[in-house]
């Protein structure tokens, strides 16, 4: 009988847990992607320390009262927000005036005013043929000898090809800002202009402005990894591999009619959360080992991840202090709202606090910072703390709900190091926002090339996603870097990284 009981009690947790995956699928297929909670008295502080729920409202009403002091729970409704209006013409486009004279004769009348109509018309892009002409002089400098004269040839990103800086800015901010693939930019050219180039041209252009710039992503590495504060994610990409030769090097893979196969690459991605410098990395890993290798040059700091195990090794160095990220611990209590709602709103209520006092420390300085988290987050934090370590004997541990107490139980270390400094953020949004282009990206291109094509991407989400977090434009700063970094010296590469000028000496 007893085997039973237990057997049952396995199917019925198996059988839960496979009804909060199946709903989490159809959340990720069908549902919002919105995490937002608007917490009631109701829903939070119901829980004793036993489990039992609170039937007496009055009951739940005091045990909300615990954490009532920095959270208001009534909360308005949200205003209609009233039309913006007409989105004005800005000042800088050029202006076409155009005037309609009456049709009938107005020789000799007064004009006694005029009425303005405007409206925005476009007008497609255009490619200009461009031809530099040098005249050739022939000057005599001895009774035998002719010297001959001729002006120089401005230097180009691409020697002797037919693409200049503009036109390879262009092709490279629209696939990597705009998420055109090479294919469809070809057809463009062909519909818009009537020129056909080859995807191998475009390919061959890619390549050779990921050689040019290669150093200056070196320099843009050593910048990033020099700092004491970083936050890094990781996000995979497909990677076409050939297995021509030797079918047998990846016995799991099965190579197709052609002999290639797609492999599994990853993103490493490294932010710098006070300059927004952003540097990308792959590897065809994700191990503790490629964590290593991208991250080999940062020796002291603050480190902020999620609970990925492969930061570890990072992480446990003598002088790096390893930063949680409250965001990931809190989806894990909202994705257990259907299995476990009462306990998940007790903590997403608290959760809604932190944030709450964290826009109000936004206004503070590092040093005030600092000490207002100390005065009003930690006691939050700390309350929070015990409830779980409570709740944790209660629930099942391989429920939703013991998942997010768990990890929120092994993170509670990690968590508690954003009261160390002031500059340091509740989370790393900032960096999953900065991978989101990525993830656009390969919804449209699919994959890359090869091992070495996924590096050369690496190279310029590097560059657009740093363009995007200091302001810059990325068109506008790849043309004007293209234009000179094959005449700037190796010690001045580092006056070419977005932003540069804005940023102090």
């Amino acid at each position: 009988m007893a085997d039973l009981y237990r057997k049952n009690k396995e199917l019925q947790t198996e059988n839960a847990d496979l009804k909060f995956q199946l709903e989490q699928l159809k959340k990720l297929i069908f549902g919002r992607t919105s995490e937002r909670f608007v917490p009631t008295p109701v829903e939070v502080g119901q829980l004793n320390l036993f489990g039992e729920l609170l039937n007496d409202v009055d009951a739940a009403q005091q045990s909300a009262d615990s954490i009532k002091e920095t959270i208001s729970y009534e909360r308005n409704k949200p205003q209609a927000k009233s039309h913006p209006g007409r989105t004005p013409i800005p000042e800088h486009f050029p202006v076409e005036e155009i005037i309609i004279e009456p049709e009938e004769d107005t020789e000799g009348l007064i004009k006694i005013g005029e009425q303005r109509s405007e409206w925005v018309e476009y007008t497609p892009a255009s490619l200009v043929r461009k031809v530099i002409i040098r005249p050739k002089y022939a000057r005599s400098i001895a009774e035998d000898e002719t010297e001959i004269l001729i002006g120089e040839l401005p230097s180009r990103p691409i020697p002797k090809s037919i693409a200049g800086a503009s036109l390879l800015a262009h092709i490279l901010i629209a696939k990597f800002v705009d998420h055109l693939p090479f294919y469809r930019q070809a057809q463009r050219f062909v519909r818009n202009y009537e020129w056909r180039i080859h995807k191998s041209t475009f390919n061959s252009w890619f390549v050779s402005v990921c050689t040019l710039l290669k150093p200056l992503h070196e320099v843009l590495g050593k910048q990033i990894l020099g700092v004491d504060y970083l936050m890094a994610d990781e996000s995979k990409i497909k990677v076409l591999t050939t297995f021509a030769k030797d079918k047998n090097r990846h016995p799991k893979k099965k190579a197709n009619k052609k002999g290639s196969n797609q492999q599994l690459g990853w993103m490493w991605v490294v932010v710098d959360p006070l300059t927004g410098n952003v540097l990308f990395n792959y590897d065809e890993s994700r191990s503790m080992e490629a964590a290593n290798r991208v991250l080999v040059e940062f020796k002291s700091g603050y480190l902020q991840t999620d609970g990925y195990a492969s930061y570890n090794e990072i992480a446990a160095q003598q002088h790096v202090y390893r930063l949680g990220c409250m965001a990931h611990v809190r989806r894990k209590f909202f994705d257990a709202r259907q299995s476990d709602s009462q306990r998940a709103n007790y903590a997403l209520a608290s959760f809604k606090m932190i944030y709450e006092h964290e826009k109000k420390a936004k206004e503070l300085n590092d040093e005030e910072r600092k000490a207002y988290r100390l005065e009003h987050t930690a006691p939050i934090y700390q309350r929070l703390k015990d409830w779980v370590d409570e709740q944790a004997i209660i629930v099942t541990p391989k429920s939703p709900m013991g998942k997010a107490m768990t990890y929120f139980q092994n993170q509670w270390e990690n968590l508690i190091t954003i009261f160390k400094d002031g500059r340091l953020l509740i989370d790393n949004n900032l960096i999953e926002n900065t991978i989101r282009p990525l993830a656009l990206g390969r919804k449209n291109y699919l994959f890359a090339g090869s091992h070495q094509a996924a590096h050369r991407i690496a190279m310029i989400y590097s560059f657009v996603a740093s363009c995007k977090a200091k302001g810059v434009n990325p068109y506008l700063w790849l043309h004007n870097t293209l234009e000179v970094i094959a005449d700037t010296k190796r010690s001045e590469l580092h006056t070419l990284l977005p932003g540069y000028n804005a940023e102090p000496d």
